[in-house]
């Protein structure tokens, strides 16, 4: 029998309220209220459903997917008393939520028998075939209870190995390979558009294993790397001994580790150690056979979200939710999922910087500037080229060969300067630097030449803006809110527009007292002013802003995802009285009353609605 701590099992958690997915099509509260049932036989394992029927094709570019662990099943699988409906309802949960879920891939964690005798494993080989027959990758390791506890991995033949052995993943779709002896196998799957890899190793690893380990990850060397072994962690921030040496002969020197998963012992737990190279490991504990039907086969579902850079993880019994029709006994009502903290928690990982180190993600290079006059562009402006801090001094030409050239302007001796810095999606790999003040008003900004055409143009047709910017980390909406980013000067009052305030430029892309971006204008067709209103946006973060008008209607984006609050009024072009416009500069009543504090990147004006997917960083 595996050890047992002594921790606090009061924990028994009660289906979870947020449950994503799992209890859907169920009619789980109805049946829970009724009474208790008698002990469940084998016979009444969930039938599979029609969708089971499908062909297994996990989506290897969604940036969302899911591995699925099984710990110890060992009493389901125990001489005279196995009983494989459990194990198998949760096969054909795998099966039948593989394509909502984006099920990639399952990782069996050891004792998968209680004796190791060759009845016992032939029962669970036999029902890892509802797998095998439809190609689903998945991997299981030796356990102590399925092989002689006192042995390491060059034990020789034994039935698990006749049954587990490299011979049956010869060939499937994520089998990579396995030592000479046959006990420690590694498993490829590809998810996010990348190669991840499952590092399944035996209960105990002799040299020979530690060397074959090595080997493969130094053949996959930018491959993240996943860890399954049976035994690990012992309790929350423990390692058992033998865990700790995993640690030290393999783990610590391997940065492509980043989360390793073991059963063996319980109650679940969790561990976070630095590595040699400074990167956090996730070190989980999952195992549940102590509980209700020995576990019942429950499973844990690890939610990779690469877009969130998360990992949500939930533990569900399938077995039981497939009775919940017939009405759950008392036990069972605890068990369909366990919402405790080491059983349902998210693991955050920002997966580009955790990778960084064996994978990095090559930066994307400049674009050329031809590249960016797309037709009808009437102003493209950028600032790469130029040493960090250098002044800012002389004219920034218009790239698009139209003549709206921008000179720079002081407010109490400031000056611009230059940076590297920018958004990784920029075309430019360069910004201008903004020192913008509100009181006593400093700081300097560019403006369009006299005669510049854009400061006449009112694109009637419509229009998209763009910019990049990024604000540092001491902005303070006392100081520098309302700052522009591309302004037209000319006042509503002058314009003969007098409806709102009419000291209110003609038509301003500025920062809130969010921050976030406000695209305040008076178009052709209105006397007072509309307004597009962004979300709050981070600081010391580079976000893209587009405003697009399509003749009608104006949309603003903010990296390529519309904001909320869009007005569904009419709105035709912009008003001009032929006055210049700026950027880092907002006026008020005809004078500069707002300098930007911050960092802006290329701008663009368009004399068309542009799509998304024409958008400067894309």
């Amino acid at each position: 029998m595996c050890v047992s701590h002594e921790h606090d099992q009061g924990e028994a958690a009660q289906a979870g309220a947020g449950r994503r997915g799992f209890l859907r099509a169920t009619a789980l509260l109805g049946a829970a209220a009724t009474a208790s049932l008698a002990l469940p036989t084998a016979a009444e394992a969930a039938p599979a459903s029609a969708a089971s029927a499908a062909s297994w094709r996990p989506d290897p570019d969604s940036r969302r997917f899911t591995l699925a662990v099984m710990p110890d099943t060992q009493y389901l699988f125990d001489g005279p008393s196995i009983d494989k409906a459990p194990f198998e309802a949760s096969l054909r949960y795998l099966l039948e939520h593989g394509k909502d879920e984006n099920i990639v891939f399952l990782s069996h964690l050891g004792d998968l028998t209680e004796n190791g005798a060759q009845s016992e494993v032939a029962a669970i080989s036999e029902a890892f075939r509802l797998l095998d027959r439809r190609g689903v990758g998945y991997s299981v390791l030796a356990g102590n209870h399925d092989v002689r506890s006192s042995t390491d991995d060059q034990r020789g033949p034994t039935p698990y190995l006749n049954a587990f052995g490299p011979q049956r993943f010869q060939g499937g779709p994520t089998f990579g390979g396995a030592s000479p002896d046959g006990y420690n196998t590694f498993h490829l799957f590809k998810a996010a558009g990348r190669e991840w890899m499952v590092l399944a190793l035996d209960w105990r690893l002799s040299a020979k294993g530690y060397a074959w380990a090595k080997q493969v990850m130094a053949q996959h060397p930018k491959t993240p790397v996943i860890l399954t072994t049976h035994e690990l962690v012992v309790e929350d921030d423990s390692l058992s001994a033998y865990g700790q040496q995993l640690w030290d002969r393999l783990i610590a020197d391997h940065d492509q580790i980043f989360l390793t998963l073991n059963g063996h012992y319980w109650p679940a737990g969790r561990a976070t150690r630095k590595n040699a190279a400074g990167n956090d490991v996730h070190l989980h504990l999952t195992n549940y056979q102590n509980r209700y039907f020995g576990g019942a086969a429950m499973i844990r579902l690890y939610h990779f979200d690469l877009d969130r850079d998360v990992i949500d993880v939930e533990t569900v019994s399938p077995w039981i939710l497939g009775r919940a029709a017939k009405g759950l006994n008392e036990l069972e009502r605890q068990e369909i999922e366990l919402s405790g903290d080491a059983d349902r928690f998210s693991v955050d990982i920002d997966f580009a910087d955790r990778f960084s180190g064996f994978a990095p993600v090559p930066p994307r290079p400049a674009r050329p500037a031809s590249r960016m006059l797309v037709p009808g562009t009437v102003a493209y402006w950028r600032f790469d080229g130029h040493d960090d801090g250098a002044a800012a001094t002389g004219t920034v030409r218009d790239l698009s060969g139209r003549g709206n050239d921008l000179t720079p302007l002081s407010v109490g001796g400031a000056t611009l300067t230059w940076s590297s810095d920018h958004h990784p999606d920029q075309p430019g790999h360069g910004s201008l630097e903004f020192h913008g003040f509100k009181s006593p008003l400093k700081g300097a900004y560019l403006r369009t030449v006299d005669g510049a055409p854009l400061n006449s143009a009112t694109f009637k047709a419509g229009y998209t803006i763009e910019a990049f910017y990024r604000v540092p980390a001491d902005w303070d909406p006392s100081h520098n809110a309302w700052g522009g980013l591309v302004s037209r000067t000319g006042t509503g009052g002058a314009a003969g527009k007098t409806e709102d305030d009419p000291d209110e430029p003609l038509a301003t892309l500025s920062l809130s007292d969010g921050p976030g971006p406000q695209w305040a204008v008076r178009p052709l067709n209105q006397e007072g002013i509309a307004t597009n209103w962004g979300d709050e946006t981070a600081r010391e973060v580079w976000w893209h802003v587009a405003v697009v008008n399509d003749g009608s209607h104006t949309t603003m984006y903010v990296q390529g995802c519309p904001v909320a609050r869009n007005p569904t009024a009419r709105s035709v072009g912009l008003t001009s009285v032929g006055l210049p416009w700026l950027l880092g500069g907002y006026e008020y009543g005809g004078q500069i009353d707002q300098i930007l504090y911050g960092r802006l990147g290329d701008v663009r004006i368009v004399e068309r609605a542009l799509p998304v997917t024409s958008f400067m960083n894309h």
